[in-house]
Order: structure tokens, then sequence, then C-alpha cells
């Protein structure tokens, strides 16, 4: 939402500013499809070139979580310390063999069930059901620090992916003023082959070509390169999740207390999105 009106402020601000400075937009815009062609299309033949399909898929959803936000709610924060608490209390009360069937089948669990957006996201999924079946399976007689590496080594292999269409972003940022250059050049070429042209035949066409320099710079720093930023910042937001998961299982583990439970996990999200340790202990005395 905010990334729309945000390109419409840009847009309107820098042709509006142009218009009223008392440039005239038809040079602009007759200038403006072929030099996007060719801006336009060594982008994405880079990009094509410095990225496998699997990176490409995952560069074309980026795009739309930066116009969508974060994919989890403050709500699905919530939810996952919640699932993991009441995973780990039934681990501790009843033993390896009761949370068996939950994390082997989280698909057909009671307790999943309650939580059907965590249910069906597969990273959390798999970051809760692998930790814990490893303990099921040892019988809770693997050392902590071992789930703890397991679940780190988990934790970083995702947020890595998560975080390869921002790098590409910022890659393709870094070189638009190059590419929006080469459109220049080329422009330049042509008002060379025409050289005898008069002036103001001339003067059109360097103006043309000088669009290119000019669509390159704004594309780089008016829209990839802060599309770049807020993806980061969607990532980190939703990244917060798994370190919370993690905090509930590890802090559990070690036998804290609930309530010291609760605060590692909540402590780690961010100020804006952090629930109150007080709602958090409310929610999980009626569990």
């Amino acid at each position: 939402m905010f990334a729309a009106i945000g390109i419409v402020i840009l847009l309107v601000m820098v042709f509006g500013g142009f218009v009223i400075a008392g440039g005239s937009l038809g040079p602009v815009l007759k200038a403006l499809p072929f030099e996007m062609l060719i801006i336009g299309g060594a982008a994405l033949g880079a990009t094509v070139i410095g990225n496998s399909m699997h990176e490409l898929k995952l560069l074309g959803g980026a795009i739309k979580k930066v116009f969508k936000g974060p994919r989890f709610t403050d709500q699905d924060h919530i939810d996952a310390i919640a699932l993991c608490s009441r995973l780990m209390k039934l681990l501790r009360s009843e033993g390896a063999v009761a949370l068996e069937s939950h994390v082997t089948e989280p698909q057909n669990s009671a307790i999943f069930s309650e939580y059907p957006r965590l249910q069906n996201d597969p990273p959390v999924c798999n970051l809760i059901c692998d930790a814990l079946t490893l303990l099921v399976v040892s019988s809770g007689t693997l050392e902590t620090h071992a789930i703890e590496d397991v679940m780190d080594n988990a934790i970083k292999s995702e947020l890595h992916e998560m975080d390869e269409p921002a790098h590409a972003l910022q890659s393709l940022s870094d070189g638009l003023p190059a590419l929006g250059i080469v459109a220049a050049v080329l422009g330049v070429i042509k008002t060379m082959g025409s050289i005898d042209e008069p002036p103001s035949v001339l003067g059109g066409m360097i103006g043309s070509a000088l669009v290119g320099t000019f669509l390159g710079v704004l594309l780089a720093y008016g829209f990839v390169g802060p599309m770049a930023g807020r993806l980061k910042q969607v990532n980190a937001h939703d990244q917060q999740i798994y370190h919370s998961i993690k905090q509930v299982i590890i802090a559990s583990l070690h036998g804290y207390p609930q309530p010291l439970v609760l605060e590692a996990a909540r402590s780690g999200l961010p100020p804006a999105h952090r629930p109150r340790l007080t709602d958090l202990l409310d929610m999980m005395r009626g569990r």
C-alpha cells in the first residue's frame, strides 16, 4: 500500500516539478519507450544472467512482498509462541510419546489445527516439527545445545533464501545508472550519425539521449533501491518468528519457568509488534 503511494508521489513530484520549472514533457515521453526498452531489457537480461530459475521465482514473490508487506501478522507471532509453548508443555507433562503424533503429522494434530496459518506454512511447521522430532526419536536424551545448533542451521538456511531477492534487487539498483549511460551513449552515437542536421534537430536528439541517463538514475534510486530496502524491512519482520520459535523451545529445554520462556521469545520481537508479557501470560493460563 505505502509502496504504491510512494511511487505516485515520486512520479508526481519529479515530472510535476519539471513541468512547473518550464520543461516540456513531449521530448521525454517521446524518448521514454525506446530508452525504457534498452534499459529495462538490459536490466532483465542481467538479472537472468545472474540468477537461477529458483532465485528468479523468489524474486517475483519478493516484489509482491514489497507491496503486500510482511507475510506474518502480529497475531502470527503470538500464535507461534503459544503453539511452541503448548507443545513443550505437553512434552514436559506427558513425555515424548504423547508429542510424537503432533510433530510427525502436524496436519492431523489437534494442537496445530488451532493455528491454521502456522500449520499451513511449511518453513514454520518444519522448523518446529524437525526440532521436536529429534527429541522424540532420541527419547529426550539429546543435549539442549545440539538441538539449538540444528535449529540455528535451519534458521540460517531459511533466512539466507529470504534475503537473496533483496541482494538481487540491490545489485540491480547499483547497475541501473550504468545501463542508463549505455542507453545515453547509444543515443549519442545515433546523434553523431546525423551531425549534418540543423542545431534544432541535434538538440532534440541529444535531449533524447540524455533521457537514458535520467531514466537509469531514476529507476535505480527512485524505484529499485527503495524496493530492496523495503524488502529487507519486510524480511526482518518475518524472520523474527523463527527466532521466537527457537527461544521457546530452547528455553523450555533448559527448564526455565513459563514466564521466563515467554519473555525470552517476546523480547526478541520488534518493539512496535511486541505483545505485553501479561497478555501472553493471560493467554497461556487458559491452555
